[in-house]
């Protein structure tokens, strides 16, 4: 996790050894143990348009939102294997920034989206509604994908020009996955890679404090509004 993460992680434990530490002392700290955060490096594009397929409008701008469940974002990233790609989508719902669908795909094809929104679907209470942002690609896009959420009574949302800031929360959370869980750089085998993405997103989820939610851990904020209708608003 970011400096800024660790350090709020470890106050208890600094406390309890009676050691204190300031912000910029504990960056040097790190810095000097080649421990901050490489830069991610340029990205492999994942976003194809087919211009015949049909497009959605974007929904979710300047939407607030109250709850979890209201509305997913979702992307497609690739991941280094040896000498090849696998391309892994994520489903996060965007008040709690909880990662609730994923899969890791060895093709772009529409199918690993799919099997990432088939464990999202799991978590869909009856009558629930939902909505479902995703840029233009053509997986997104797909006659097949938009049917699968028709049928699950999900409303579909798009980007409309500016495709990364419009889905920038998807693209945060490839970038934390990929740099402080290290999916990034090079995985030995796809079994592998696989195993590595469970564990990143179980520690994203479960131990992973955010800043915009008050330092609290993804899984929490979203178990609270599942118990609490009534939540606090967050702006998309």
């Amino acid at each position: 996790m970011g400096g800024r993460k660790l350090l709020h992680f470890l106050d208890a434990i600094l406390a309890a050894e009676d050691i204190q530490i300031g912000r910029d002392r504990f960056f040097n700290l790190l810095r000097s143990n080649k421990l901050l955060v490489p830069k991610l490096r340029r990205k492999r594009r994942t976003t194809y348009v087919d211009k015949s397929l049909p497009l959605r409008q974007n929904l979710i701008k300047d939407l607030v939102v109250t709850r979890a469940n209201q509305v997913w974002v979702s992307d497609i990233t690739y991941i280094p294997v040896g000498d090849y790609f696998v391309y892994l989508s994520l489903i996060t719902d965007v008040y709690s920034r909880k990662i609730v669908g994923w899969h890791v795909h060895p093709t772009l094809s529409t199918e690993g989206c799919l099997e990432a929104l088939k464990m999202a679907l799991k978590t869909v209470r009856p009558g629930e509604k939902v909505i479902h942002h995703s840029d233009r690609g053509c997986q997104y896009a797909s006659h097949e994908y938009a049917a699968a959420l028709e049928r699950a009574g999900i409303t579909i949302s798009m980007t409309e020009e500016q495709h990364c800031y419009e889905n920038g929360m998807a693209e945060r959370v490839n970038g934390i996955l990929k740099l402080e869980y290290g999916l990034e750089f090079n995985q030995r085998t796809y079994e592998n890679c696989v195993k590595n993405v469970k564990q990143a997103i179980e520690f994203y989820n479960t131990q992973r404090p955010h800043q915009s939610l008050s330092y609290r851990t993804p899984s929490e904020v979203y178990e609270e509004s599942r118990n609490q209708p009534d939540a606090v608003s967050l702006s998309v």
